[in-house]
């Protein structure tokens, strides 16, 4: 049975939220083909397994939870990938995996920095490649590769820390060329964290010092009037994608908050958990299908497939838009390269449940690494043998 390493958690603002898109994955992972293994990264970036981790309230006492799991690290032994406890004079391998699984979010994890990780272990990873992963994270490198593509977005202006502690009242006037309202945002956080509405100079200082409380790089975009906020999921890789329905945002206030999405009382529509694992997403309240015109699903499915391509993403993504309802202008607004609940609610009424999702991001996976490994990645030549010593060195580097 293959081993399926479902890997958490992580020193990142959305930890929380990284926890319980992976309880839901880990419920909906067929285990009469693979066997489950949770593999937990603390705020202090220790990594955890055992089956205990699959409980919610494991994490709501964690402190006391610690001996009903094992601290670990994960390294390659040979041909497998092996998890090691690493208390104790030798380490001792108590468990192996064959493909990893990432359910993070966030700066530190999702941004690229754990698809790195386990790209050098050589194993089939679920989910986007380091260069994905980082353009997907970093919202500013993302428009300009969008805009390079001829990919519409809304008009912003970035700068960091330094620079608006430097000169503040030179970038508050660049900021305000934008015209407002605007909206500020950290540029590695995702989950509405740290991101603010202003409609004047006043509210715009406060919400940037907010916003640098999280990050040293700021955005400042132009907030789209008339607004309508769609998602729309793809999933696949370079070879193959394929959308999900797009929904509609019921926007309870001017942007989706933390709050709206997460700790929100609203039901939402189509998300079953067990009575020990909270919901994700299911607290935004939203429509499926958008209730849209066809010529604007089908721009919205060929922009999606597009994005997806450029970014070199692989495995599923959530595309956000933003729509002038007057206008019909569509702008991206950000891909959540590893979206919570990943993006399963959108292709449910498609007729594609999460357990069939989650097989075909394991599959697509290990056929991705399959083909990698076709490719040529070293030589067998050693050119330093043609070297002797520093001398050598000097000698044939010219």
């Amino acid at each position: 049975m293959i081993k399926v390493g479902v890997i958490f958690g992580g020193d990142s603002v959305e930890h929380e939220v990284s926890i319980i898109s992976a309880l839901q994955a880990m419920e909906n992972i067929d285990e009469e083909k693979y066997e489950i293994v949770p593999i937990y990264i603390s705020k202090d970036r220790h990594f955890y397994t055992g089956a205990a981790l699959r409980d919610m309230d494991t994490y709501k006492y964690f402190d006391n939870m610690k001996k009903f799991v094992k601290e670990i690290t994960i390294c390659r032994k040979g041909n497998e990938i092996v998890l090691q406890k690493i208390k104790g004079l030798f380490g001792r391998n108590v468990n192996t995996i064959d493909v990893a699984f990432p359910i993070v979010h966030g700066k530190g994890v999702e941004d690229g920095s754990l698809a790195g990780f386990l790209e050098t272990l050589s194993l089939p990873v679920v989910g986007p490649s380091v260069l994905g992963a980082a353009l997907g994270q970093d919202k500013v490198l993302l428009k300009q590769v969008l805009e390079a593509n001829n990919i519409k977005t809304p008009k912003y202006v970035w700068f960091y820390d330094y620079e608006y502690s430097t000169d503040k009242e030179k970038i508050i006037e660049n900021l305000e060329t934008l015209n407002y309202p605007v909206i500020v945002k950290p540029a590695n956080l995702g989950s509405t964290i740290g991101i603010g509405v202003a409609h004047n100079r006043n509210e715009l200082t406060k919400a940037i010092e907010d916003a640098l409380e999280y990050e040293k790089k700021i955005i400042v975009e132009q907030m789209i009037p008339n607004l309508m906020e769609l998602n729309c999921a793809v999933c696949g890789n370079y070879e193959y994608s394929e959308t999900s329905l797009i929904a509609e945002m019921k926007m309870k206030h001017e942007l989706l908050t933390f709050e709206d999405k997460y700790l929100g009382g609203s039901k939402g529509k189509g998300i079953k958990t067990s009575s020990k694992m909270p919901t994700s997403m299911s607290n935004s309240e939203f429509e499926i299908p958008a209730n849209i015109s066809e010529e604007m699903t089908k721009e919205i499915y060929e922009i999606s497939k597009k994005v997806f391509r450029v970014l070199n993403l692989k495995g599923v993504c959530r595309i956000d838009y933003l729509v002038n309802k007057e206008t019909n202008e569509i702008y991206v607004n950000e891909p959540n390269t590893i979206p919570g609940s990943l993006a399963f609610y959108l292709y449910k009424p498609k007729g594609k449940d999460y357990k069939t999702l989650t097989d075909e991001l394991i599959k697509s996976a290990i056929k991705d690494y399959k083909n990698e490994t076709r490719k040529t990645s070293s030589f067998t030549s050693n050119i330093l043998s043609e070297y002797n010593g520093t001398k050598g060195f000097k000698k044939g580097i010219k």
